[in-house]
C-alpha cells in the first residue's frame, strides 16, 4: 500500500493485531504477566464484538470457558457480569458432557471487556488497521499501520478472525465488508503471502435479527434459564439475577418450499461461494437439503440483551435473498409479521493452515510471530478466547527465556484444540465438541479450576487469590474423602428403613458412607439423615466428592490410557532427525514427518497419513538410536 509516510510510534514487549475473543485474552495474558502490551483493532466499537449468537458456552465450549478462566483469563468472569440467561446443558447425561451455556447482552459484554482492557496498567488500547509486520532475518521485530505508524516488538499476536479480506454474501449481492457492517481488512493477506504463509479461505454465517415487537411469543414454546446458576468464573460462587427467556419454535414444510424453490438464488449453491463453512453449523438451506426427510426444524429465538429490540433467530443461518429471507420467516409459528432488523449474511475471510504453527501458536518459521483464533482455521468465540490465553502467555514466556507452556490432551479441551489444529490441520472451521476429547471423564468443566489453576499460577497468571482458593477447595475434598471412607454405618432398623425410602437394599454388615454413595440411587445429600458428623461443605466440594465417589472405576481406568499416552508424548523427537534415511517408514510418512517435524511421537502418531506401523517403526528405530548412544558412552 501506498501513500503513508513510515514513523516510530512506540516500543513494546507484545503487540495483538485484533480485539476479539482472542485478541482480548492475549493481550490482557501477556500485560499480567508483565508485559508492555500494544492491542490494535480496527474498530474501538468492536472490542469483543458478538456479531453471531450473543452466548458464551455450550457443549463442548463451556469446558474452554472454565479452563481459561481457571488459568486466570478474563471470559468467565466478564460473562458472569453481563449474561442475561444461564442454563447447564446435558443435565440428563453423566458430568463428562455436562456444559455451561449463558445467553449474554452483547453490547455490555463488549463494553465491559474494552473497560478491562482500558483499565489493564500494561495495555494499551488503540485504534488502528494493521497492514504488515516487520521480519528481520526471520524474527519479527513489529507491525505497520495503514496511517504509516510502526510499532516494534519481538513477539506479535495475529488474532484477525474474519476480518482479513472478508466478503460478505446476501444471495445475488456480495461486497467487501468485516462482519456487523464493520470495514474488512484488506492488506495484511498480501504481507502474510509475501513472507510464504499459505492463505486459504473459510466462511461462516449468521442469521437474520428480528424486531421483539414484531414476534407472537405466545405460539412459541418458552425456554426459562436454571433456578440454581452456576457461574462460569470459580471466583465466583453465587450469582444471583432476574433472567429472560429465550423461546422455541420450528420451521415447517412451508419454509422448506420457499428454501427449495430459491436454491437457485443462494450463493452457495450457485458457485458463487467456493470457500469451506462449518459443518456443524449448517445454514438452513444446507439442513433442509441434507435432512429432507425431516418435516420441521428447531429455532431458537434470543434477545441480544436488555437495552435492545433485536433478537437473534438461532437455526436459520441463510444466504438466500433478503426478499426470500422475509418470505422464509414469515411461515415460521410465531413470526407470521416478523420485522427483520438485520438482514442475515455469510462472510468468507482469509485464513492460514494451523499445521505451519508450533504447539505454543508460534509460527514455525517466523520467530516472534504467533496466531491465534479463527485466522487459525477455528469456530467460535470460545475457540478463538482459548488460543489466545495460550499465545499471551507463551508470547511472555518467550520474553522471558522459558519454555512454552503447552497443554497436551490428557490435560485440557485446550490441548485438544490446539493440538487438533496444529497436528491434523482443519478443512473446515474447526469447532469444539466434547466427542473430540479422548479423556473427557478427566476433563470435566466442573474440574477445570483442579486441573490448571496451579499451571497458571506457575507461569504468572492466575493470582494468588484465585491458586488458595483452588488449593482450599482441593484440601477439602481430600478430608472429606477421607472422612467418607472411615465413617462406618451400622445397620440398624432405621438406617435400612431409611434406605429403603430412597428405593436402595437394606445393608448386612457395616459399610462406609464412601461405599454406600456409590450406590447408584443414592447421592451426598440425601444421606444426610444417617451422617451425623457431616460438615456443611462448599457446593463445588460436594459436588467433587460426589463424583470422584460414583466414577472412580471408571476414572481409574482413564488415568491408565493417560498414563499411556503420557509415554509416546515421553518420547521426543529432534527437528533436525532425518526421517528418510529410517527403513520401513512409508513414503506419505517420511513426507508428513517431515513436513510437520512433530515434537514427540505421541503428536506423530495424530499426523494424518502417519499409520501405527510407521509408529512402530519409528519407535524401533529411536530405541536403536537410543541402544547405540548408550554403547557410545560406555565405550568412552
Amino acid at each position: 500500500m501506498k501513500g503513508s509516510q513510515i514513523y516510530d510510534a512506540g516500543n513494546f514487549d507484545v503487540i495483538v493485531v485484533g480485539a476479539g475473543h482472542s485478541g482480548c485474552e492475549a493481550a490482557l495474558a501477556s500485560a499480567r504477566m508483565g508485559m508492555n502490551s500494544l492491542i490494535l483493532t480496527m474498530s474501538l466499537d468492536s472490542v469483543a464484538l458478538m456479531p453471531c449468537n450473543p452466548a458464551i458456552g455450550g457443549t463442548g465450549k463451556g469446558h474452554l470457558v472454565r479452563e481459561i478462566d481457571a488459568l486466570g483469563g478474563e471470559m468467565g468472569k466478564n460473562i458472569d457480569k453481563t449474561f442475561i440467561q444461564s442454563r447447564m446443558l446435558n443435565t440428563s447425561k453423566g458430568p463428562a458432557v455436562h456444559s455451561l451455556r449463558a445467553q449474554a447482552d452483547k453490547n455490555k459484554y463488549s463494553y465491559s471487556m474494552k473497560e478491562i482492557l482500558e483499565s489493564e496498567k500494561n495495555v494499551t488500547l488503540k485504534q488502528g488497521e494493521v497492514t504488515g509486520f516487520l521480519v528481520k532475518e526471520r524474527k519479527v521485530t513489529g507491525i505497520i499501520t495503514r496511517t504509516g505508524a510502526r510499532f516494534n516488538a519481538k513477539t506479535v499476536i495475529l488474532c484477525t478472525g474474519t476480518y482479513l479480506r472478508g466478503k460478505i454474501y446476501i444471495g445475488e449481492v456480495n461486497y467487501w465488508g468485516g462482519p456487523n457492517g464493520l470495514s474488512p481488512a484488506m492488506y495484511l493477506t498480501e504481507h502474510l503471502e509475501e513472507y510464504g504463509i499459505k492463505v486459504r479461505r473459510f466462511k461462516t454465517g449468521t442469521p437474520a435479527r428480528i424486531h421483539m415487537d414484531s414476534i407472537n411469543f405466545s405460539k412459541m414454546d418458552i425456554q426459562p434459564g436454571d433456578k440454581d446458576i452456576v457461574p462460569f468464573s470459580f471466583m465466583n460462587e453465587n450469582l444471583t439475577k432476574d433472567q429472560v427467556p429465550c423461546y422455541l419454535t420450528y420451521t415447517n414444510l412451508e419454509t422448506h418450499k420457499i428454501i427449495m424453490n430459491n436454491l437457485s438464488r443462494s450463493p452457495m449453491y450457485t458457485g458463487h461461494m467456493e470457500s469451506t463453512g462449518p459443518r456443524y453449523c449448517p445454514s438452513i438451506e444446507d439442513k433442509v437439503v441434507r435432512f429432507s426427510d425431516k418435516n420441521r426444524h428447531q429455532i431458537f429465538v434470543e434477545p441480544e440483551g436488555l437495552d435492545t429490540k433485536e433478537m437473534y433467530v438461532q437455526g436459520m443461518s441463510t444466504t438466500l435473498p433478503s426478499e426470500v429471507q422475509i418470505k422464509m420467516l414469515r411461515t415460521v409459528e410465531g413470526l407470521e409479521n416478523v420485522e427483520i432488523m438485520r438482514e442475515a449474511y455469510a462472510i468468507e475471510y482469509d485464513c492460514i493452515d494451523p499445521t505451519t504453527l508450533k504447539r505454543s501458536l508460534e509460527h514455525k518459521e517466523i520467530e516472534g510471530l504467533f496466531f491465534a483464533g479463527q485466522v487459525n482455521g477455528s469456530s467460535g468465540y470460545e475457540e478463538a478466547a482459548a488460543q489466545g490465553i495460550i499465545a499471551g502467555i507463551n508470547a511472555s514466556l518467550k520474553l522471558q527465556n522459558k519454555e512454552p507452556l503447552i497443554l497436551d490432551r490428557s490435560q485440557a479441551y485446550i490441548g485438544v484444540l490446539i493440538d487438533d489444529l496444529v497436528t491434523k490441520g482443519t478443512n473446515e472451521p474447526y469447532r469444539m465438541m466434547t466427542s473430540r476429547c479422548e479423556y473427557r471423564l478427566t476433563l470435566r468443566q466442573d474440574n477445570a479450576d483442579l486441573r490448571l489453576t496451579e499451571i497458571g499460577h506457575s507461569v504468572g497468571l492466575a493470582a494468588k487469590k484465585r491458586y488458595e482458593k483452588m488449593i482450599t477447595k482441593r484440601e477439602g475434598i481430600e478430608k472429606e474423602l477421607e472422612r467418607l471412607s472411615n465413617v462406618k454405618i451400622t445397620p440398624t432398623d432405621e438406617v435400612n428403613s431409611y434406605l429403603k425410602e430412597l428405593g436402595s437394599s437394606p445393608m448386612k454388615k457395616p459399610t462406609s458412607l464412601y461405599e454406600l454413595i456409590k450406590r447408584p440411587e443414592l447421592s451426598y445429600d440425601n444421606l444426610h439423615t444417617i451422617d451425623k458428623d457431616r460438615d456443611n461443605l462448599l457446593k463445588d466440594v460436594k459436588i467433587q466428592v460426589e463424583i470422584q465417589i460414583k466414577y472412580e472405576g471408571y476414572i481409574d481406568k482413564q488415568m491408565k490410557q493417560i498414563e499411556q499416552f503420557k509415554k509416546l508424548e515421553g518420547k521426543k523427537l529432534s527437528k533436525k532427525l532425518d526421517y528418510s534415511i529410517i527403513k520401513g517408514l512409508r513414503l506419505e510418512a517420511r513426507q508428513k514427518l517431515d513436513k510437520m517435524k512433530p515434537e514427540s511421537v505421541g503428536q506423530a502418531s495424530r499426523i494424518s497419513g502417519v499409520s501405527p506401523s510407521d509408529i512402530n517403526v519409528l519407535l524401533v528405530y529411536l530405541e536403536q538410536q537410543r541402544r547405540l548412544k548408550s554403547r557410545g558412552e560406555k565405550d568412552d
